[in-house]
C-alpha cells in the first residue's frame, strides 16, 4: 500500500453491495460521504474543489437564521452556490421557531436550496453561552419546536440535524435529539461523537454512533469524527452499523481525500472498493493549492487570498518544507506571492505518512461548556434564549 498508512491493517476496501446508499429525502448520497459544515472554510470554491476530487454531499458553511431573515449582506451572499452545484446543501443556525421557519420558507420559496441541515452542536463558547449550538438540546422541548418549524416550512425540501453527544459526559442528549428529528420527520441525522465539553479534543466515541443508530432506525445516521484516511470511513460503518460518515477536519489541506473515499467505496468500479493512489508529492499539492486560491479570489475578489492564508499550513502539513516556507506563505498578497512561494519549494517532496492523522485546525479541550444562566435549571422550558443570540456573523 505504500505510504499508506492504514492504521487497521484488517481493513480491506468496500466490497460490491456491501454498503446501502443512504437517501435523504430523494438525495442519494454515493458515495456515502458527507462534507462537514466549517465555519470560514466550506464557501463555494471549496466545495468545487472537493467535488472535483471525488463525490458525495457538500454542506455550506452554517448561515444563521436571523441573518438571511434581517438581510444581512455576508448571510445572503454565502446562500450563494455556483453554476456547476447542481445539489446546493445549506446548514441553518438558530435558536428560536419563528426565525427559522421564516429562514426555511426564504430558502424553499426562492428556489435557492435542495437540503437544509440543522446545526445543535456547535461548541464554541460565543454560541452556547447564548443558548445555541450544543446547548439547545438541553432544552429538548424547545429544539423540537425549532426542527418543527424547519420541516413545516421546508415543504418537500429534506432537513435533517447534526449533533454532539451532549453538553458533557453528565448530559448526554444525542439518543433524546435522534428521537426527537426521527419522530418529527427529519430525512437523517449525522453525531459528532464527541461532548460539547471536548471540543476537538481526544478520541471520538465511535460506540455513540452505534448506539444512535440502534435507536433510530427509519432514518439515515451518519457518523461524524477521527475521519483522517479512507480506511477510518469503512471502519466506523463497519463497527457502528451506521449508514454514512461526514467528514471534517480530514480534508482540510486534503480535497483528495474525497477521491480517495470514492476509491475505497468502489465508486469509480463495478468490482468493489479499490485502493487509493499514494498521497500526492508537493508538486501535485502546489498545484492544487494554487486552483484553490485562484477559486477564492474569483468568487471574494482580493480578499480571496487573504482567506487562504489559513490554509497554507493545511496543505503542507508532513511536507518537510521548513519554517521560513511557512511564514512567507502566511503573508501572501496576491496569487503571483503565492506562485513564487511554491515555486521556491521542493516540488519532489512526499509526504511523511504519518503527518495523515495529525488533526488541522482545531485542537482545543476539554473546556466546561458556557451556557446561560440557568439553562439546566428546567429542561422543559420553550422560552427562546434572547434575539442577541442569533445575532453572530454567518460563517463564524
Amino acid at each position: 500500500m505504500g505510504l499508506r498508512t492504514n492504521v487497521n491493517k484488517e481493513v480491506q476496501v468496500a466490497a460490491p453491495n456491501e454498503f446501502a446508499v443512504p437517501k435523504i429525502g430523494e438525495i442519494s448520497v454515493w458515495p456515502p460521504v458527507v462534507l462537514a459544515p466549517m465555519a470560514g472554510v466550506t464557501n463555494a470554491p471549496f466545495r468545487t474543489l472537493c467535488r472535483e476530487f471525488g463525490a458525495g454531499l457538500y454542506v455550506s458553511e452554517m448561515i444563521t437564521a436571523r441573518g438571511l431573515v434581517e438581510g444581512h449582506l455576508k448571510t445572503r451572499r454565502l446562500t450563494h452556490f455556483s453554476p456547476e452545484e447542481k445539489l446546493r446543501s445549506i446548514q441553518l443556525y438558530g435558536t428560536e421557531p419563528v426565525s427559522m421557519y421564516e429562514a426555511v420558507k426564504i430558502l424553499v420559496s426562492e428556489d435557492r436550496v435542495d437540503h437544509v441541515d440543522l446545526n445543535f452542536g456547535c461548541p464554541m463558547p460565543k454560541v452556547t453561552r447564548k443558548g445555541g449550538g450544543a446547548a439547545l438540546p438541553l432544552k429538548p422541548k424547545l429544539l423540537a419546536s425549532i426542527v418543527k418549524a424547519a420541516i413545516d416550512a421546508a415543504d418537500s425540501i429534506p432537513v435533517t440535524l447534526k449533533f454532539r453527544v451532549g453538553a458533557d459526559d453528565k448530559h448526554q442528549t444525542f439518543l433524546d435529539t435522534g428521537r426527537i428529528a426521527e419522530d418529527l420527520g427529519a430525512a437523517s441525522i449525522a453525531l459528532h461523537a464527541r461532548t460539547a465539553e471536548q471540543l476537538y479534543s481526544g478520541e471520538a466515541n465511535w460506540t455513540k454512533i452505534e448506539a444512535l443508530k440502534q435507536s433510530v432506525t427509519s432514518i439515515p445516521v451518519f457518523g461524524n469524527g477521527d475521519i483522517w484516511e479512507p480506511w477510518d470511513a469503512l471502519r466506523m460503518m463497519r463497527s457502528t452499523g451506521c449508514d454514512g460518515v461526514v467528514v471534517g477536519r480530514g480534508c482540510l489541506g486534503r480535497p483528495w481525500l474525497f477521491r480517495d473515499l470514492a476509491s475505497v467505496f468502489g465508486i469509480t468500479s463495478e468490482s468493489g472498493g479499490q485502493e487509493p493512489t499514494d498521497p500526492p508529492v508537493l508538486r501535485d499539492v502546489c498545484e492544487t493549492m494554487i486552483r484553490h486560491a485562484s477559486l477564492l479570489i474569483d468568487w471574494a475578489g482580493p480578499q480571496g487570498i487573504k482567506d487562504f492564508r489559513k490554509h497554507t499550513s493545511w496543505y503542507l502539513k508532513g511536507y518537510a518544507t521548513g519554517p521560513a516556507a511557512r511564514h512567507a506563505l502566511k503573508m501572501i498578497e496576491s496569487l503571483d506571492d503565492l506562485k513564487l512561494c511554491l515555486s521556491d519549494l521542493n516540488s519532489d517532496l512526499s509526504l511523511d505518512p504519518e503527518s495523515l492523522r495529525i488533526p488541522r485546525s482545531h485542537r482545543g479541550g476539554p473546556r466546561k461548556v458556557a451556557l446561560p444562566e440557568g439553562w439546566l435549571d428546567n429542561p422543559d422550558d420553550v422560552t427562546p434564549p434572547p434575539a442577541e443570540a442569533e445575532v453572530l456573523v454567518s460563517g463564524g
